[in-house]
């Protein structure tokens, strides 16, 4: 396994597997890896004879008053999962690499950040699709494989894509869940263990959602996302971000339930806010 810590690196390498006539797949990251990562890994090989891995905590798709400097980070241990899955190579670039000191570009999908994760974090998806499109512009793989948990990125990712003409086929993996139902995710690791005892309020919140409307016949998206308040309000250390029910393609909300509907959840447990979602 290749560690590439330059664009230039990068390039001379995917010209090596272009001039092989090897096609190549990408798994764009911010490290720490958990099972979900890692099954991104897995897929990307299905999809392209060589796989790369970047990781980079971007630091523009961060608020002020997030958290950027405490994001759980593990390099060697990240290394070491990433070449036991096969990785062909691993960019791993620093902040200046990736970003010059005046860089004013960014990249804006407009209607899609609005709503969710866009409302209360104002600026994250700009800096989401900037450094998307960056690494895209740079590797220009076949495939990118992405996680199903950050639902919305998933769509701003597919739609850009889409409008700019990327030649990459975007895919999309499903939750990796822990025993419980909690989603695998680096900021797990933020938890205490009383507040990892509550946070299964989302998968809980989830399948209830799924209920109603499956076996219940919820017509009321209103009354789906009371019963949904009250199961995670009945669990400590929680407060409510959102409760987003909507149409998974351009993702406005519902006020009656149709199906495909998306139930997208973003709560915080203690100070730690954990998203979750699900298709019914």
């Amino acid at each position: 396994m290749k560690l590439l810590q330059s664009k230039k690196a990068v390039r001379q390498q995917v010209l090596k597997w272009r001039k092989a006539s090897e096609t190549i797949g990408l798994v764009p990251t911010m490290g720490y890896f958990h099972q979900g990562h890692l099954s991104l890994m897995d897929e990307c090989r299905r999809h392209a004879h060589r796989v790369m891995v970047s990781i980079f905590v971007n630091p523009t798709q961060f608020s002020p008053n997030e958290d950027l400097e405490s994001y759980p980070r593990d390099i060697e241990r990240d290394l070491e999962l990433a070449r036991e899955h096969g990785v062909d190579a691993v960019f791993l670039p620093d902040d200046n690499e990736m970003y010059d000191p005046d860089h004013c570009t960014w990249v804006i999908v407009d209607n899609l950040t609005k709503g969710l994760c866009g409302r209360s974090r104002p600026g994250h998806f700009r800096g989401v699709a900037t450094v998307v499109a960056k690494l895209f512009n740079l590797i220009q793989p076949d495939a990118a494989v992405f996680g199903q948990k950050d639902f919305q990125q998933l769509q701003v990712i597919r739609r850009m894509v889409a409008d700019l003409d990327f030649a990459v086929k975007i895919i999309g993996c499903p939750i990796v869940r822990e025993a419980d139902g909690l989603a695998m995710s680096s900021r797990n690791a933020y938890l205490s263990k009383e507040e990892r005892r509550s946070a299964v309020c989302l998968f809980q919140a989830l399948c209830l959602a799924s209920r109603l409307v499956k076996e219940d016949g919820a017509t009321s998206c209103a009354q789906v996302k009371a019963a949904l308040k009250e199961r995670i309000e009945s669990f400590p250390f929680t407060r409510i971000d959102y409760i987003f029910t909507g149409d998974p393609e351009n993702l406005m909300p519902l006020e009656e339930v149709k199906r495909p509907l998306l139930v997208a959840l973003a709560v915080f447990v203690g100070s730690t806010r954990l998203i979750d979602n699900i298709i019914i």
